[in-house]
C-alpha cells in the first residue's frame, strides 16, 4: 500500500473514532502533501513524502525544545503527541550499527580520504538514511570518520 493511500486511510479511521488530536496531526501532514503536490504540479512518491513528515518531526522538535525551557509542558506534550502520529508513517529507525556500516560502505564507495570528500559521502547515504536516521547526527559521524 502507497504511503500516501496509508495515511487516507488512517485519516479515516481518527475520523470515525472521533479523535481530534490525531486527525489534527494527520489533517496537517496531507495539507502539506497537497502544497507540495499543488505548488510543483507533481505527484510524490513515497520518498518524497517522508521528506515532508521527516521535516514536520524535526519542526515539532525543536518547538518541543524551546516550549520546555520556556516552562510550557502543555504546548510541549501536545507537539510530543503530533511526533507520536506523525513517526507511525516514517520508516522505522536504523539502528546506530546499521548507520555505521552504512557509512562505512559510503566512505569506501566514495574513495573519501578527507574533509574535502564529505559531500560525496553525504551523497550517498542521504537517500539510504531519510528519515530512518537523523541527519545532523550521521553527518557528524562523517566528519569524525573523515578528520
Amino acid at each position: 500500500m502507497a504511503l500516501i493511500d496509508r495515511i487516507k486511510e488512517e485519516q479515516k479511521l481518527a475520523m470515525k473514532a472521533k479523535d481530534k488530536p490525531r486527525l489534527g496531526t494527520i489533517r496537517l501532514a496531507m495539507s502539506e502533501i497537497r502544497r507540495r503536490e499543488v505548488d510543483e504540479r507533481i505527484t510524490l512518491t513515497d520518498d518524497d513524502i517522508v521528506v515532508i513528515l521527516t521535516k514536520m518531526v524535526k519542526q515539532r522538535r525543536d518547538s518541543v525544545a524551546q516550549y520546555g525551557s520556556a516552562g510550557r509542558q502543555d504546548l510541549a506534550d501536545a507537539e510530543q503527541a503530533e511526533i507520536t502520529v506523525l513517526e507511525e508513517f516514517m520508516p522505522q529507525p536504523l539502528s546506530d550499527e546499521e548507520v555505521a556500516a552504512l557509512l562505512d560502505k559510503a566512505i569506501a564507495d566514495s574513495n573519501a580520504q578527507s574533509m574535502q570528500d564529505m559531500g560525496k559521502v553525504m551523497g550517498l547515504l542521504k537517500p539510504q538514511i531519510q528519515g530512518r536516521a537523523d541527519m545532523g547526527k550521521v553527518s557528524g559521524l562523517v566528519k569524525a570518520k573523515l578528520s
